[in-house]
């Protein structure tokens, strides 16, 4: 008779997969002018990322000087994406941003590294940041051309009054000035019948989310000097060029800066006039922006007097929080 045949050995259990890294999205947010663009660069430098840009104005192609878009030698010293999306006279409203920037972040995040997955946001645009980090979903309303070319024809502040009426809400959120959300949600109210508040949900996105928050106490002193830049590097003559193309009554003409040098192309305005309106609308906007972080942000405000020393402090957050 024949042995029996040795036992196989066990197999050995699979071992477990590792878990998957947490990923994270580090936000750089703060006022106009308190110096995201040098930090960011600083950052994506360190950590070898793109500045993924959330300034609205930014998105639009020939609107460099005006919106102070990160520098040639800005971008030569990091990868920057989101900007210069649409043409000016295409508006993107946040429903498109989202689509083109949520690929944009999933992208980054998927990129091999050492550490665990991350992305880096920059911007001064309080609700676009909300949409990619807590995932709001605006109103699926597409863009009305035919409505906005009748709110352009009504101008700017009958727009803002008629918003006022309609949603006093959006208009608390929205500046006066601005006649790109001022037309987003008056098309909304048009085409739905109901407010932009109302139809606003959210799905937060699967990585957690890290705030950076700018703040200089010496912020006034910042934007004279960002402005006095502004009209040196060729603001009149940038918007003398977008009219020349996209005719006066383009809408993002209106916003601050443009709107002054279109004054000083039309006469209205000498150039000293227009700086120190465009400083002063600018402060103004500014402090619309901290109330808007202090508010609907919890940021960890870095305190830093130089740009070297608010990357120190940021990469330690950043290394806290990645353990």
């Amino acid at each position: 008779m024949s042995p029996p045949p040795s036992p196989s050995p066990a197999t050995p259990p699979a071992a477990a997969a590792p878990p998957a890294a947490q990923a994270w999205v580090i936000v750089l947010l703060g006022p106009t002018a308190s110096g995201k663009s040098d930090l960011a660069v600083a950052l994506a430098q360190h950590l070898d990322l793109a500045v993924l840009n959330v300034d609205s104005r930014q998105l639009y192609r020939g609107m460099d000087v005006g919106t102070a878009k990160p520098t040639a030698t800005q971008r030569a010293q990091a990868r920057h994406e989101l900007l210069d999306l649409r043409d000016p006279d295409q508006p993107l409203n946040l429903q498109e941003f989202q689509a083109i920037a949520g690929p944009q972040i999933t992208c980054e995040l998927a990129r091999p590294r050492s550490t665990a997955p991350l992305a880096l946001l920059a911007g001064g645009s309080g609700l676009y940041l909300q949409a990619l980090t807590r995932g709001l979903r605006p109103p699926a309303v597409a863009p009305q051309p035919l409505l906005r070319q009748q709110f352009t024809a009504l101008g700017q502040q009958l727009c803002h009054q008629l918003l006022r009426q309609a949603d006093p809400e959006a208009a608390g959120r929205i500046a006066p000035a601005d006649a790109v959300r001022t037309q987003r949600a008056l098309e909304v109210i048009y085409a739905s019948g109901k407010p932009l508040a109302s139809q606003q949900g959210a799905s937060p996105p699967p990585w957690r989310v890290l705030e950076l928050g700018l703040d200089p106490t010496n912020l006034r002193q910042r934007i004279a000097q960002r402005t006095e830049q502004l009209y040196r590097d060729g603001l009149v003559s940038e918007t003398e060029q977008l009219i020349a193309r996209y005719g006066p009554d383009l809408p993002l003409l209106e916003t601050i800066g443009y709107g002054e040098a279109r004054q000083v192309l039309s006469g209205a305005l000498t150039e000293t006039k227009a700086r120190d309106l465009t400083a002063q609308r600018t402060r103004q906007f500014a402090k619309r922006q901290r109330t808007w972080f202090r508010r609907q942000h919890q940021p960890v405000w870095l305190e830093g007097a130089t740009t070297e020393e608010r990357l120190d402090q940021a990469l330690r957050e950043i290394g806290r929080v990645l353990g």
